[in-house]
Formats: structure tokens, sequence, C-alpha cells
């Protein structure tokens, strides 16, 4: 499976079935133990070739972003709110797909040319926002798309330029396609590789696996926001497209173990890997939950830098992915 392939799954948080069905079929062959626990995460753990292998855990979330139905207007559009953290004025006009059924949908608001003056000043908010099914009235909308449905976006995967990737959830299924790809490799020690659930809305599925496995270290594949656009001064940058995995020191939610953060820059070094320090401690990801889980695991995040990330269109640069993929490799060598 390839990273286009993951990235047109549909997958928003606490609707990964799709995903979750991919992927054991595509781990049914790969040698490891695979289950699916109750949190819907679906985990693989393949055993080390040592005497005494540590089990290290690496977490890579499946799903994505998106919208879900809370009610209709009488003319039939869907009324929505987002799962997760998507910014209402970067989906309007955007092309989604609604339910089990995937039907088409716009998402609409009111045209340039019919608001008065006071609404070009004013920024939308999900209560102006609507997806238009093209039903007739809100009998039809409600029959095709019930309260609760989920809404994805409807984007495809393209590469572009120099080196680079474009699609919805590429901030997610970076991740995903490395961790699938560690487990092509054997290791000295246990790998634990943990495809979690729900980690836009709460990062509750790394909670349930890290108190259920208890690992030895954690890494956290995720992707991270690069503020490298040209408005920004690069001393305030949080990291940069084309340098290499980010490698965290702290964040919002946890503070990066300092004996996996130095072994990490070392082993990037020792291995000519493209690697910066993700400049920013703010953000959130699935490290606190991991750090935090029984007595305490040391913890690092490894990220891939992500222009206009939470987005319908999210980019990549492609040599940061198969950076991020060589370095934790490296580390699941030598821990």
């Amino acid at each position: 499976m390839d990273l286009k392939q993951l990235t047109e799954i549909n997958a928003v948080s606490g609707h990964e079935q799709q995903m979750r069905r991919a992927l054991l079929a595509e781990l049914a062959h790969c040698g490891a133990q695979v289950s699916m626990d109750r949190m819907g995460n679906v985990v693989a753990v393949k055993k080390g070739t040592g005497v005494q292998p540590k089990q290290i855990m690496v977490t890579a979330h499946m799903d994505e972003v998106g919208l879900i139905v809370t009610g209709y207007t009488e003319e039939g559009f869907l009324r929505i709110v987002p799962v997760g953290r998507v910014d209402a004025r970067m989906i309007i006009s955007k092309r989604v797909l609604v339910g089990d059924e995937l039907l088409p949908g716009i998402i609409g608001a009111i045209a340039i040319h019919l608001q008065t003056a006071e609404d070009r000043k004013r920024v939308l908010s999900y209560s102006d926002i609507y997806v238009d099914i093209g039903a007739k009235d809100k009998a039809e909308a409600e029959r095709k798309a019930p309260l609760g449905a989920y809404i994805a976006f409807d984007t495809l995967y393209v590469t572009f330029g120099d080196d680079r990737a474009c699609g919805k959830a590429l901030d997610s299924r970076t991740g995903v396609w490395n961790l699938l790809r560690l487990l092509e490799k054997d290791y000295t020690n246990d790998l634990t590789a943990v495809f979690t659930s729900q980690k836009e809305v709460g990062c509750r599925g790394a909670k349930g696996a890290s108190f259920a496995k208890e690992p030895d270290m954690g890494l956290v594949l995720d992707g991270t926001d690069a503020n490298d656009l040209g408005m920004t001064d690069e001393v305030q940058q949080c990291c940069r497209q084309g340098e290499g995995v980010a490698v965290s020191f702290m964040d919002q939610v946890s503070i990066g173990d300092r004996q996996l953060f130095r072994q990490a820059l070392q082993a990037a070094e020792e291995g000519q890997i493209p690697c910066q320090v993700r400049q920013y401690a703010g953000g959130v990801n699935e490290s606190g939950d991991v750090q935090r889980a029984r007595e305490g695991i040391p913890t690092l995040v490894l990220s891939v830098p992500c222009r206009y990330m939470h987005s319908p269109s999210t980019t990549v640069k492609l040599s940061d992915v198969d950076a991020q993929l060589a370095l934790t490799e490296k580390l699941l060598m030598q821990l």
C-alpha cells in the first residue's frame, strides 16, 4: 500500500472502519501478531531477535479531521460541525463525501456578489456554512444524510513541484505509511506498531494502547506545522519543509525524553539523515498520553513538516517523509 492509497481512504475520527480494514489486510503477511483493541487501534507486535528484548512502541494515528451532520435547513442543506480542529475559513467551496454511501456534496456559503459590505468583513463560522448534497427538501436530506453522518474531504492525492505531494490527512498518513514500512524489517527489540484511533479528538486511542502495552519506550510519528511560507521570521518558524524530520524537545502535552532526544540527533548525524529540531514548544500530539501511561514511558516525537494542516489540501515534501522513516529505523536498531 502506498501513500496515495492511504491518503485517499476516508477515516474521520471515530469512523475509521475503512482504514482499519485496509490495514488489517495489508498486515496479514507482515510476520507480526496483529490484533484490534477495544478502542479500534490496529496493533502489530513484531518480536525482536535479541536475547532480552525491550518493547519499543511506535504510534501513528490513522484518523483524520472532517465534519459531521448536526441538522438541516428546510431547503435541504446540511448543518455541520467539525470533527477535530478544522478552520472554517479553509473549507468553503470544497468537495466532500457524505456518509457511508459517499454522497457527493459541496461546502457552501453566501456567494461574494450577494454579500453586503458588512458580510465581507466578518469571518464565517460554522453557523454560516452548510453542505449542499442536492436534496430537494429537508425530508430528502434527512433520509440521505441522517444525523451523525460523517463527512470527509474529497481530495485526490497528487505529486507536484519539487518532490512534493498534496492530499488530505497527510499529517497522519505519512506516519501510517512509514509504520507499515518499518514492519518490513526485523529489529533486536520487540516492535509494537500501533495504528491509533481518534487522535484528532483527544488522542484517545493512544491512551488505551499505552496503558495496555506498557512499553519500555515510545516513539510517536506525526505531522507538524511548517510555517515557512515567507511571512514569518525564520527564528519564529516551527520547522521548514525540505530540512528533514523534525525532532521535538517539548510541546503542550509532553517533554521529550532527553536521552532519546540527544540520541535521535546523534543518530541523524551519524546516518546523514536530514533532521531539524522543532523550534516551537506548542502543539498537541499523542506523546502526552504515551508518556503518562502507568508509571511513565520515555517518549519522543518525530514529525514530518506539513503545510496547510487540517485542511482539504495538506502538502509535504517526500524527502522529509523518507527522513522520518530513516531516523525511526536507525533508532530502533540502536535502542
